[in-house]
């Protein structure tokens, strides 16, 4: 092995190839290199701006949030005129995979072979709602995490 030899181990650091701030605190973020690479998420900042003091000046000031730019090669985001704001790319992509769409939704009924009934008294929701994650409404991250640990449960029953 020479001194100039490369050796990679597991999946790519997560890298942004874009960052573009919404309502709230919601960042549309690009995906460049990682476990995401190719995906668009819209991913929910406030459990980082609203839980850690250094992120006060966002929560005091929309128009800073909104100033939200790449940080360098793009393995964070960050905001003008202060170096503490700033989030990494690999907390970004732990938000984003505890972020689910509709589809998304619709897909974890399907894999689980849920009808919406099913569904609902898994879950604790009603009915109502569950149809309407599966198709418009906004899933919650809370529901989203409830999924996950399904998802995981079922891997390891497999597994077993």
């Amino acid at each position: 092995m020479s001194a100039t030899d490369r050796i990679t181990v597991g999946e790519p650091l997560p890298r942004l190839a874009s960052v573009v701030a919404g309502g709230s605190y919601e960042v549309a973020l690009t995906w460049a290199e990682g476990a995401r690479v190719g995906r668009s998420d819209v991913v929910d900042l406030a459990p980082i701006i609203l839980t850690y003091k250094v992120f006060r000046p966002l929560r005091e000031d929309a128009a800073l949030f909104r100033a939200v730019r790449l940080g360098e090669g793009g393995r964070s985001i960050v905001w003008p005129d202060d170096a503490d704001l700033d989030i990494g790319a690999d907390s970004l992509e732990e938000l984003a995979e505890e972020t689910m769409t509709n589809a998304d939704f619709a897909a974890f009924l399907q894999r689980h072979g849920l009808t919406y009934d099913a569904a609902a008294a898994h879950l604790g929701i009603s009915r109502r709602m569950v149809a309407y994650y599966a198709k418009s409404h906004a899933v919650p991250r809370v529901l989203a995490l409830a999924c996950r640990y399904i998802d995981l449960q079922a891997d390891a029953s497999r597994a077993a």
